[in-house]
């Protein structure tokens, strides 16, 4: 009886000690791998990174385009440029235009 009590005791403890060993395990990978672990953080950094570098390079096109937009308030409209850009986008000649046509080799 003795025997049993003390064999039920240890292999009681022991599987306490595995179920606990199990548990930190678990944790301890979740931790590392998870989603709001040590891998997920230093991916979310290389996004924000990424991002960010996006951000600035959308703010300097913005700028480009609000300066280009200011060109065409009637305000400050300068009507040569307007010429010269509807000309070009609609492919079109005045007709005293001096035009040369260069012929693809």
């Amino acid at each position: 009886m003795v025997k049993h009590t003390r064999l039920k005791s240890i292999l009681t403890g022991l599987v306490l000690y595995a179920l606990a060993a199990m548990m930190i395990s678990y944790f301890g990978v979740n931790a590392y791998t998870g989603k709001y672990g040590l891998n997920a953080r230093q991916e979310l950094d290389q996004e924000i990174v990424a991002l960010t570098s996006e951000l600035v390079q959308l703010k300097k096109e913005r700028a480009r385009a609000e300066q280009r937009v200011a060109l065409l308030r009637s305000a400050g409209l300068d009507p040569d440029m307007l010429d010269e850009r509807a000309r070009y986008q609609l492919d079109y000649a005045h007709p005293r235009d001096l035009v040369k046509v260069i012929k693809p080799n």
